[in-house]
């Protein structure tokens, strides 16, 4: 956590402008200092010469530059341009397209501009097409996993993003937190105290998402998304799926950024042949900001970071006390026992073997929950940067961007 001066914010508050115009400074006690502020454009660091770690064998090598601008902008096709025009000369990529297509051309073949995938071994958590449970229409599991079936990740991770996801099949995924196999030890311990509380497969499935292959493609699990559909009491009529009593089956897919849109496109396309009928559309970010706050969605693509040593946070992830609170980020709208109890389990656990078997046995709670609908990760960095920086022989494990960058020098 973050450590800030409490003197100083009841002073300033937060965000103040000073006489100059510019941003009131904070105090802090890292490697940086802030130089100069230009509010939503740039910052500017510079090294702090009476930084008190500096001799700390933990920070050897560390900090080496004197000074560090960072460059905000708000598109980040813009942004990548700016780079590939000289801007400035440190960039991390999260969009496939951009570098399968967009990064090439003569600095690149000259290698005046490097582009790498750099291997790391990050928690990447959970990623997915979140439904708020709060809604009658997403009440049911069989409903939740029928849409899950409707996701075609093998043509849209060929089509759109050039094969270079993997499908996520964990809350936790890519790290040793992630339930593998079937549950033993004291996983099993744990969930056994809730057996008939939960649904078979928790014991008797492996965690795994659907998988599109062969000839009938995605036509396979679509039949099954309409017979689990049909148990839950809708059916087709004259093309449109409706329940006995007559309403149909229709949502809204709240999006934040326009980059989801054409994943978004597919996916509606394969439920509209269930006969669902589904709007996506993209908004400011303040006002999805206050929506999420509100609970005021269908679904919503959401992310969940993960640590590799869970904790409290858990709580406001998916504890039945943070369904009724506006601003968690328990969005799907969870109230299990189980999950209540294994959320408890990884707070209080007393040891590294406990902390992992309440984090896989509720990775298995969660996932045949069906509350969200998984989508991917990336086990590497995307990277790219101009050829003047030199890099220490041995990558960390766990590590972001920023932090490699801190580790570099020219």
């Amino acid at each position: 956590m973050r450590v800030l001066s409490k003197k100083f914010y009841e002073k300033t508050g937060f965000g103040t402008i000073q006489k100059n115009g510019g941003l009131a400074h904070p105090v802090a006690s890292g490697p940086y200092v802030v130089s100069y502020v230009n509010p939503g454009k740039t910052i500017t660091y510079k090294r702090n010469k009476q930084y008190w770690a500096q001799d700390s064998p933990t920070r050897k090598g560390m900090f080496n530059f004197d000074e560090i601008v960072i460059k905000y902008y708000k598109d980040q096709i813009v942004a990548l341009e700016a780079f590939k025009a000289g801007e400035f000369d440190f960039i991390s990529i999260n969009i496939a397209k951009q570098w399968a297509r967009d990064m090439k051309g003569p600095k690149f073949s000259s290698g005046k501009i490097i582009k790498k995938n750099l291997v790391h071994f990050n928690n990447a958590g959970m990623q997915g097409f979140l439904m708020n449970t709060r809604r009658d229409l997403f009440k049911d599991p069989k409903v939740r996993r029928a849409l899950g079936l409707a996701l075609d990740f093998e043509w849209i991770n060929k089509s759109l993003f050039h094969d270079q996801y993997t499908r996520t099949h964990s809350f936790f995924s890519n790290s040793y937190l992630a339930a593998t196999g079937l549950p033993e030890g004291l996983e099993l311990e744990y969930l056994n105290k809730f057996r008939g509380r939960l649904p078979e497969e928790v014991f008797v499935q492996p965690l795994s998402a659907p998988v599109t292959i062969g000839k009938h493609g995605i036509r396979t699990h679509l039949k099954m998304a309409k017979k689990l559909l049909r148990e839950s009491g809708w059916s087709v009529r004259e093309g449109v799926l409706i329940n006995q009593q007559g309403k149909k089956f229709e949502f809204d897919i709240l999006l934040v950024s326009t980059s989801f849109e054409r994943v978004m496109a597919s996916y509606v396309r394969n439920l509209k042949k269930l006969g669902i009928k589904v709007r996506y559309r993209t908004i400011d970010p303040t006002l999805y900001t206050e929506r999420l706050k509100a609970f005021d969605f269908d679904m919503i693509v959401t992310t969940y970071g993960q640590s590799l040593s869970p904790g409290n946070e858990q709580r406001n992830f998916w504890h039945s006390t943070a369904a009724a609170i506006n601003g968690s980020k328990n969005y799907a709208g969870i109230q299990s026992v189980v999950v209540d109890s294994l959320v408890d389990k990884i707070i209080y656990a007393e040891n590294r073997d406990q902390l992992v078997a309440a984090c896989k046995a509720l990775d298995r709670v969660l996932w045949y929950g069906y509350y969200l609908i998984p989508n991917w990760y990336l086990d590497t960095h995307r990277v790219s940067y101009y050829n003047k920086f030199h890099f220490p022989d041995q990558l960390p494990l766990y590590y972001s961007p920023f932090q490699l960058l801190m580790t570099l020098w020219e």
